[in-house]
């Protein structure tokens, strides 16, 4: 079982990062990380409607990896 506040914590914490370093990042990395908020907020959405039970869903839990993923790539690009 997969905790969508923790999931949800540090999606935010590594977004935040992101987003302080992307000012001085390529366009490019900005691109994507911007193709990612949509992402992000449909996560942000089920993750919050998942908390009265605690568990994220399969295909919640796939959208976190596909968003954790990415932001690493950008991290990196940063």
């Amino acid at each position: 079982m997969v905790d969508a506040r923790k999931i949800l914590q540090d999606l935010e914490t590594t977004r935040d990062e992101i987003r302080l370093k992307i000012h001085l990042g390529s366009m490019e990395a900005r691109q994507e990380f911007e193709e990612l908020e949509e992402k992000f907020q449909k996560f942000k959405s089920e993750a919050r409607l998942d908390d009265a039970t605690e568990d994220v869903g399969e295909a919640a839990s796939d959208l976190a990896s596909e968003i954790s993923k990415a932001y690493a790539n950008i991290k990196k690009a940063l």
